[in-house]
């Protein structure tokens, strides 16, 4: 597997962080992790085969985490680099995620789903096992964030292993699905005090990689307070268990 970092940040404007998104290439396939407003566009930056995206998760419907799954489905529609692909895309998501885009198609009668090829929505229910991506076997985790939110675990052919958490308070349930993964990538919103509970700061963070002891953790979804700081310095703070990555917009890694 191979991850390359779309957005790094969260909903606030920043001139080196936009919104949430994480390109993963698997021996399936590719599939983009979260869809951010500023995800379809920094896709083509990072030279990424948009056309050919073949899955989209989506963590829960905050907008920063999904609202540029219209404008994808859309410009997916009319791109001239789709009009010969006949292999589907799906789009998967916990409960309410077919009308979230139902309500998005209605909204300017788009058609999303008439497409040149097949887009399947598919809602998943936390802890059954699904497939992906052809041979990549993934599972969901419902977080304390908002009713839809979920992180997901994922398994690659060749037995590599991530955990992407999205969004989330602080659940002990994070270390146990993240158990000895090649990666733990999960949010860290604030660094030492919480403006909101339902997310995460460094010192919860580091909690749940302790428990957790996967090969390597990524940190990700920053508010601009984290400009303010050394991210080694803070992080080295809590003698870490295993290598901390601070996720940065255009970032890979080879897992």
């Amino acid at each position: 597997m191979k991850l390359t970092v779309i957005g790094s940040g969260t909903s606030v404007p920043h001139p080196k962080r936009s919104g949430s998104g994480f390109w993963l290439d698997t021996s399936g396939g590719s599939v983009l992790l979260d869809c951010s407003p500023s995800s379809i566009h920094r896709m083509a930056e990072e030279n990424l085969a948009w056309a050919e995206l073949d899955a989209i998760w989506i963590s829960h419907f905050h907008l920063d985490h999904v609202g540029g799954l219209a404008p994808f489905l859309f410009s997916l529609k009319h791109a001239p680099q789709t009009w010969q692909r006949t292999r589907p895309l799906s789009v998967y998501g916990g409960a309410g995620l077919r009308e979230l885009v139902e309500r998005f198609d209605a909204a300017g009668n788009y058609r999303f789903l008439q497409q040149h090829f097949p887009i399947e929505i598919i809602e998943v229910a936390a802890l059954e096992p699904f497939e992906i991506l052809p041979g990549v076997e993934a599972v969901a985790m419902k977080t304390p964030h908002t009713d839809a939110s979920h992180a997901i675990h994922i398994r690659d052919t060749d037995g590599k292993t991530l955990v992407f958490t999205a969004d989330t308070g602080l659940d002990k349930g994070l270390s146990a699905l993240a158990n000895g993964v090649d990666l733990f990538l999960l949010e860290c919103s604030f660094v030492t005090e919480k403006a909101v509970e339902l997310h995460l700061h460094l010192p919860e963070a580091m909690y749940l990689i302790r428990k957790a002891q996967p090969k390597r953790a990524m940190l990700m979804h920053f508010y601009p307070e984290w400009d303010e700081v050394d991210f080694k310095t803070e992080v080295g703070k809590f003698e870490p268990f295993c290598e901390v990555i601070e996720a940065t917009d255009g970032l890979t890694l080879d897992l």
